[in-house]
């Protein structure tokens, strides 16, 4: 039984990112150093974009950094809670009526940045004040009682 356990979590770590978003694209990296002589993986930014199921026309690019070595290969590795995050408008911003409007946002986009545990998540937030959406990325590894985050926002033409 425990064995059981134990490689049904290891499967899901090693299946890669879960994202809420109907597809996640991998649009480039950078090597920021190399490791092992060129052996195993080096350390990355990985920038990848994400649309957002319910916002027409918004799609968002986040980079973070990826471990290298030979724990990064074959995806054991902590990543460090360091991104970015940018989201713009494709076309005019349709909001569909299913969206949640509420104060604690809804999940989007998600991503593992460890073997336990830790990820990176982007809520939505639709402020009908200012006619815009914001989305707000943040590491669930908290630090010094915060965790990192990084906010970007789409404003909501409308439409004439």
């Amino acid at each position: 039984m425990r064995r059981t356990a134990l490689a049904l979590l290891a499967a899901l770590a090693l299946a890669g990112p879960v994202s809420a978003a109907d597809e996640t694209a991998q649009v480039g990296y950078v090597n920021t150093a190399l490791t092992n002589l060129g052996l195993t993986r080096s350390h990355r930014i990985v920038v990848e974009r994400f649309d957002d199921p319910e916002v027409r026309n918004v799609a968002c690019y986040i980079s973070q950094a990826r471990t290298g070595g030979i724990s990064g290969m074959v995806g054991v590795a902590e990543d460090p809670a360091r991104f970015a995050l940018s989201c713009a408008a494709t076309g005019p911003v349709e909001i569909q009526p299913g969206a949640a409007r509420g104060e604690r946002g809804e999940v989007v986009h998600e991503s593992s940045t460890s073997f336990f545990f830790k990820e990176t998540r982007v809520h939505r937030f639709v402020d009908e004040t200012r006619n815009a959406v914001v989305y707000l990325a943040w590491s669930t590894k908290l630090v010094e009682g915060s965790p990192f985050s990084a906010v970007a926002v789409v404003p909501v033409v409308p439409s004439r």
